[in-house]
């Protein structure tokens, strides 16, 4: 389960962007993590449901103790070479919804993002 890794990293991401943001708070209350936004490629090979249930676990006693993690599942986008065309593929059959020339370049949906922190 690759997922923990991930979190640990997430995680450790985390306390550096509050450390280099609280001398922007209120030096008597610091600053609170509050939620955690990621998007996740669902050519990424990181599973959602094991993200969220990893972080549940390892996020007790660190910065993100309090926050919530919303995952955003980015769909594979793709440019055709032929056409020209942008498109979502909607099934993972890998060929142009429009011309159905296979000749593709993945433009989105490989990867994980860290979207946005809510601090407070």
């Amino acid at each position: 389960m690759h997922e923990l890794s991930i979190v640990q990293s997430l995680v450790a991401l985390c306390e550096e962007n509050l450390k280099s943001r609280a001398n922007k708070f209120d030096s008597i209350t610091p600053p609170k993590i509050r939620e955690v936004v990621v998007k996740i490629g669902v050519l990424s090979g990181v599973e959602p449901h094991y993200l969220q249930s990893a972080y549940d676990v390892y996020k007790i006693g660190t910065v993100c103790d309090e926050a919530e993690l919303s995952i955003i599942t980015q769909p594979v986008v793709v440019k055709c070479l032929e056409c020209g065309g942008v498109e979502e593929l909607k099934k993972h059959e890998f060929s142009c919804p429009k011309c159905k020339s296979t000749e593709l370049e993945v433009k989105d949906g490989e990867d994980m993002y860290l979207m946005r922190l809510v601090i407070e």
